[in-house]
């Protein structure tokens, strides 16, 4: 037996030590993708030194170039490190389940607020969707389109949405975009890569890239035969095509939901602004967006299998592609590729951003001053996007009180 087959046989660690390691992390880490990988890095690479700095960096390289949430698939992949196909399930159940469940006990409270202060307050989250995806778009716009070429592209992807609504203009977007990335990109050196030590073998990897692309091509042909095949493909399609940040899953959930009249326009942003405040993963969103569809399945039922169908592509890719990593990472086409796709993720990001954040959120002046208001607590004064919700849903609050 290899040296690398016994490893594979004996992880360092436990489910167990991962689920506890995991579950802390779930209820503290507060602020976004960026801050949830600095708790990562502080957890596991500083305090409990399960791998090191280069080893981490190169993990981390690989979660961001992937669609995907890539803090949920860095944890994923940290769990398997230390305890197996185990371990990566323990890492992904504790990190998720805290806000899974509070944005689902949300979802199943919020349609029985009334009175000015509760209408108001969820007036409130729908405008502070307003502050943080303009930021959004704000930061991956400087990082993502620094050049005249990747900003055309965006803008680009806008145009393509203004004629082309809903999934088919968003996945034309994206891939036009890594076209054109393509086609500017070219004669850029690639980065070199290091060794990404996540056990997985060929055979392994080359099925989960096959169930990737079979779920996308046959998801949509099944959903005809009933709703809970149709939750399942919606959401699996727009898992499958975040790319750049998790942020960009608002675009892509609103085609599969709101353009499709499953789920109102108000409720899709109040849950949107209630995922801002609480720890963990965006991607739970999904849960409160499961529990509220219509038709159904919906309750917990449908949060389930929405939030399993909207995680499931980004962890069958990074399965699929560990193996091939180095390769894949040190090819100049694959990264102007990348480079084109995520510039038209900055667009699409845009037009959401003006519909449906904006239009359905800002309904007069006083509404907008408190969306600039969040906007400066969150750019200028940095304030935590948790403390802005709050400020949002005391602003809403005060705003329906004034009349």
């Amino acid at each position: 037996m290899t040296q690398e087959t016994g490893d594979r046989a004996r992880p360092p660690g436990s489910a167990t030590e991962v689920f506890g390691a995991f579950l802390k992390l779930g209820l503290t880490s507060f602020g976004g993708p960026i801050a949830h990988l600095g708790y990562f890095r502080d957890e596991f690479v500083t305090r409990r030194k399960w791998l090191d700095d280069r080893a981490y960096a190169d993990l981390v390289a690989l979660c961001q170039f992937l669609p995907g949430p890539a803090s949920s698939q860095a944890g994923f992949a940290l769990g398997m490190m230390r305890a197996g196909w185990a371990g990566a399930l323990a890492a992904f159940t504790a990190f998720t389940l805290p806000s899974a469940l509070i944005l689902f006990v949300f979802a199943l409270t919020a349609a029985a607020i009334e009175g000015p202060v509760g209408t108001g307050a969820l007036n409130g989250l729908k405008i502070v969707a307003v502050a943080i995806v303009a930021q959004a778009v704000w930061g991956m716009a400087r990082s993502l389109c620094p050049d005249r070429e990747r900003a055309a592209i965006a803008v680009g992807a806008v145009a393509m949405l203004a004629f082309v609504p809903g999934a088919p203009g968003l996945v034309g977007a994206i891939l036009l975009g890594a076209l054109a990335g393509l086609a500017t990109g070219r004669g850029t050196e690639a980065q070199p890569a290091g060794p990404v030590g996540v056990p997985v073998g060929r055979g392994v990897a080359i099925g989960a890239l096959v169930a990737f692309f079979a779920l996308l091509a046959v998801l949509p042909l099944l959903a005809g035969q009933g709703p809970a095949l149709a939750l399942v493909d919606s959401f699996y399609r727009a898992g499958a095509l975040v790319f750049g940040g998790g942020h960009v899953v608002l675009p892509l959930l609103q085609a599969e939901t709101v353009a499709t009249g499953r789920v109102g326009a108000d409720a899709f942003l109040a849950g949107y602004g209630a995922a801002q405040a609480v720890p963990g993963p965006l991607f739970t969103f999904a849960a409160y967006l499961g529990a509220v569809i219509e038709p159904g399945p919906n309750g917990l039922a449908g949060a389930a299998l929405a939030l399993a169908a909207v995680f499931l592509p980004g962890f069958l890719l990074l399965v699929g592609v560990l193996p091939f990593w180095d390769r894949f990472r040190g090819s100049a086409g694959a990264q102007a590729l990348m480079r084109g796709a995520n510039a038209a993720v900055v667009g699409i990001l845009g037009a959401a951003l003006y519909d449906p954040v904006f239009t359905s959120a800002v309904g007069d002046a006083r509404d907008f001053t408190l969306a600039l208001a969040c906007f400066v607590l969150l750019t200028a004064w940095k304030v935590p996007p948790w403390a802005v919700v709050i400020v949002a849903a005391l602003g809403g609050a005060g705003l329906a009180l004034a009349g």
